[in-house]
């Protein structure tokens, strides 16, 4: 006997018959209860099997936050059809790639995103004719047999080292996701969230649908504002928020005044870790508020979290290994390095990703054959077994034979009170192979003089850390995941 098979749909099934009334999406002035989601969900599921898909082909969905994000995933789910997320700030050629590589089926798309869709020969807008497809499909869960490793989701990278890959996640590693999310940081039946983060990234759906998944209510802010996230949080008594680094800058830089944010008890960061002089902020300008920050990736899911009552002690720190899931540090030859000692970082956890989409050559590179996973990181595991990220493997620079992680570099800045964020790279230098450069986004109001940020740095860090240059940016570029992308400053360097 196998049981029951997880789905990401049987949330939403189940609390259709619980809580029936309850609220489970609210858009602006709309909101969806529990019943209504899982009868919408069904109807599209029902719809786009009469058009001919057939369970296991891939529909892409392009889209913002907004209440039908749910059911959508719902209902592709209940159908088997595995979801495409795509980027709405890609370019239609970006598009095009993905739904072809993909081998997407249908697209489900939002009329304001047409520019950059791309015909995959069945596309079906929201709107109108949207919903009078809803409301003419059979409103029975068409409970499709899926298998719970088969995939609910090919999410797409980023693409930083040639074409996007394919991450195929399945619909067992999704669910206890949210189970483990909801025990972690406080989501589940009468709770209220909203998605911040763009959901057609991972962890903006993850940490989203988790709500509904597990009987909670998820408000959605349709664009990245910090006063509109203020005015959420008061409106909708919102208690746990999920939040990326350059949210809380924008929230620092806005100030709190004038809101009232009691309901408001845990707050959890992804993406990158929380420079010390932000998290330090966060913690004071939130008294009471749980803060949790967590690690992971598209590949590898949630891997480590460090939990509030270590906040203050570990700051800096992403925690110890996440539920259910087990770590490895390694040198260069696969060899694990002693505590203090720096080194890749794999994981091995039920979260993991079936594979890269018809890609087994770079599937093969990133796991080794007892199933662990890098990501590419390099970590510092300390004596109490609290994780530090260093950098990404990549972004080591080399400059006159010795390493420099960016990182360090970079929180240097961030605790001089001109500098709102930093971001460090290594450019390519006849003398020292690589320089040490720093782009730096300055407090309004504030002039940048190098010369002034490099005597703070010295007090700090050894010379060889340094930047030889500093320049000035107004923000840094980063991708869906609040992720900077130092390609991109590379290349205009």
């Amino acid at each position: 006997m196998t049981g029951a098979q997880l789905n990401i749909a049987n949330g939403v099934r189940e609390f259709a018959r619980a809580t029936p009334g309850t609220v489970a999406v609210i858009d602006g002035d709309r909101t969806l209860t529990y019943a209504a989601l899982d009868d919408r969900a069904s109807r599209l599921a029902n719809a786009l099997l009469a058009v001919g898909l057939r369970p296991g082909d891939p529909v892409a969905l392009l889209s913002g936050n907004r209440l039908e994000y749910c059911e959508i995933a719902a209902g592709l789910a209940k159908a088997g059809l595995p979801m495409v997320p795509l980027n709405p700030r890609q370019t239609a050629a970006d598009t095009a790639y993905i739904a072809g590589h993909s081998g997407a089926r249908a697209l489900i798309l939002d009329p304001a995103l047409e520019d950059r869709a791309v015909d995959v020969g069945f596309t079906l807008p929201l709107g109108p004719y949207y919903e009078a497809v809803l409301a003419g499909a059979a409103g029975t869960d068409p409970w499709v047999p899926v298998g719970e490793q088969d995939p609910f989701c090919i999410a797409y990278t980023s693409g930083t080292t040639g074409a996007p890959k394919g991450v195929l996640i399945s619909h067992r590693s999704r669910c206890l996701t949210f189970y483990c999310t909801a025990l972690e940081w406080g989501l589940g039946p009468g709770r209220r969230t909203v998605a911040v983060a763009p959901m057609y990234h991972g962890a903006g759906f993850a940490f989203a649908y988790a709500s509904v998944f597990t009987g909670g209510t998820v408000s959605m802010l349709r664009a990245w504002d910090p006063g509109a996230l203020l005015a959420m949080v008061e409106r909708d008594r919102l208690q746990s928020v999920f939040l990326v680094p350059t949210h809380a800058v924008g929230l620092r830089e806005l100030g709190l005044a004038g809101h009232d944010l009691r309901s408001l008890d845990t707050l959890y960061f992804n993406a990158a870790a929380l420079p010390v002089a932000l998290k330090e902020w966060v913690l004071s300008a939130f008294p009471g508020v749980g803060v949790h920050e967590l690690y992971g990736s598209t590949e590898a899911g949630v891997i480590t979290n460090l939990r509030p009552a270590d906040a203050r002690r570990k700051a800096g720190s992403v925690g110890h290994p996440w539920f259910m899931t087990e770590i490895r540090v390694v040198d260069d030859d696969g060899v694990p390095v002693p505590r203090g000692t720096a080194g890749e970082l794999f994981s091995r956890s039920p979260f993991l990703m079936n594979g890269y989409l018809d890609n087994p050559a770079a599937t093969a590179e990133c796991t080794t054959a007892d199933g662990f996973l890098t990501s590419g990181d390099v970590v510092v595991v300390d004596d109490e077994g609290y994780v530090t990220i260093v950098d990404r493997k990549k972004d080591l620079i080399i400059t006159g034979g010795v390493n420099v992680y960016p990182r360090d570099v970079e929180e240097a800045l961030a605790a001089h009170p001109s500098v709102v964020e930093a971001a460090v790279v290594g450019e390519p230098d006849d003398r020292w192979g690589e320089r040490v450069v720093a782009y730096v986004v300055v407090r309004p109001g504030t002039e940048l003089r190098p010369d002034a940020l490099r005597e703070h740095l010295r007090g700090r860090l050894a010379g060889h850390k340094v930047p030889k240059e500093i320049r000035p940016i107004a923000a840094l570029p980063r991708n869906a995941a609040g992720k900077v992308l130092k390609r991109e400053l590379r290349s205009a360097g």
